[in-house]
């Protein structure tokens, strides 16, 4: 049984019944091709020294960003005239007793492979600027004592053996953080969250490769009025002209209105805009060469993007921590966002009743015993009181085991 100090309380105010606001932005959105390469660095970084040493160590690259291009698009064709630059920022281990690694070759080689994979028109070569900075300076705490410091600092990025890894034999939070989450998903977060992956998904771009990743959704609904305005960029070299342009929009639209009246249980009555800031007449378009912005100036920064469940939700409980990239071993919070997600869902699927999930962090403490836990749920019985406890128990037991799904890209965190 966790140690930690749960609270149960009820439901101070269900803010989604009159009122709610929700925001995706698209895989190509520059933020969030920030979180992804962040988080594809930490899972190549750890699957890299996991495998040649048998440990991850201690890294986080949660700080990356990337600034935009600049671009040259007509109707027809379009291409990169700037590169994009990637900054590669954050801390990680160098070496392991006598071993370097390669960790230059390997981050800069992930991020490389990460933009062309999205993007496989770029060329590596000539769009694409890395500036590397990576630190091996520890966290503040360190005390130089007759010219000595302690190993626990000194050897955090470049350990001697699996001794200097002191979450080996403790495992504890290495920060105070929050995560936070909720079940279930409204009728407006799940049309939100399907317009972007069904638009986004290879099958839909297999029959429509005009639309570009850099796809955003932004909803409003007051009571049962919905309002969806969709961001969606065209690839130049898949429009003709304007009357084609016009063409695809219409199609979007088919397709969102498809989607909508698939998922819209609560019948809601619907608004949609689409590219609101067109002016067909003049040709100033959503027009792009390679589909995002990052062509064309915009910058993208870790943690300025979608929560760990995929979505903006001002009206919901969410956390402004930056899950991705940060290491998957001990960091709250990526850690404590993953867990609160579960623990709500799995809550709900026991009680069917909506709840919040608040996990809040001492600096090393017990990784699986948080500081504090709060529940926040329509309503509880005595009976469920103890099977909801149960429940978290059971959660956060498995924290430590949520790295191996992270190693596996089994979650996603944007």
């Amino acid at each position: 049984m966790s140690k930690s100090d749960v609270a149960i309380l009820p439901f101070r105010n269900n803010k989604v019944n009159d009122f709610e606001i929700v925001e995706r932005k698209g895989i190509g959105h520059p933020d969030t091709l920030s979180d992804a390469l962040a988080e594809e660095l930490s899972r190549v970084y750890s699957n890299y020294t996991l495998s040649k040493f048998g440990v991850i160590l201690h890294h986080n690259f949660d700080k990356v960003g990337l600034c935009g291009g600049e671009s040259f698009v007509k109707f027809g064709g379009g291409h990169l005239i700037k590169p994009i630059r990637i900054l590669i920022n954050g801390r990680a281990s160098i070496s392991f007793g006598d071993q370097n690694i390669p960790i230059k070759e390997l981050l800069e080689t992930t991020a490389c492979n990460f933009l062309t994979g999205h993007f496989p028109n770029i060329d590596k070569e000539k769009d694409i600027d890395i500036f590397y900075n990576i630190s091996t300076s520890s966290s503040p705490g360190k005390v130089n004592v007759n010219g000595q410091e302690a190993d626990v600092r000194k050897y955090m990025f470049k350990p001697r053996g699996i001794y200097d890894l002191k979450e080996l034999t403790y495992l504890g939070s290495n920060d105070t953080s929050i995560g936070a989450s909720y079940a279930p998903f409204s009728a407006t977060e799940r049309i939100v969250l399907e317009i972007e992956n069904q638009l986004n998904s290879t099958e839909f771009k297999r029959k429509q490769p005009f639309i570009g990743s850099d796809i955003k959704i932004l909803a409003c609904r007051i009571k049962k009025n919905l309002e969806i305005t969709a961001c969606i960029p065209q690839i130049a070299s898949f429009v003709s002209d304007i009357q084609n342009y016009s063409k695809n929009k219409e199609k979007i639209r088919e397709e969102i209105l498809r989607i909508i009246d698939k998922l819209n249980s609560e019948d809601l009555d619907i608004t949609l805009y689409i590219n609101t800031k067109d002016r067909m007449e003049i040709n100033d378009i959503y027009l792009t060469a390679i589909g995002s912005a990052i062509e064309s100036g915009d910058e993208g920064l870790v943690g300025r993007g979608n929560r760990v469940n995929g979505l903006i939700t001002p009206c919901r409980p969410m956390v402004m921590e930056g899950a991705c990239g940060k290491n998957p071993v001990y960091h709250v919070g990526k850690l404590y966002n993953i867990a609160a997600r579960q623990i709500a869902q799995k809550i709900y699927e026991f009680t069917g009743n909506m709840n919040e999930v608040y996990l809040a962090s001492q600096n090393g403490h017990l990784l699986i015993e948080p500081w504090h836990i709060v529940v926040m749920i329509e309503s509880c019985t005595e009976g469920q009181y103890r099977d909801i406890s149960e429940i978290i128990n059971e959660e956060l037991i498995k924290i430590p085991k949520i790295k191996e799904s992270l190693l596996k890209g089994k979650i996603s965190l944007f």
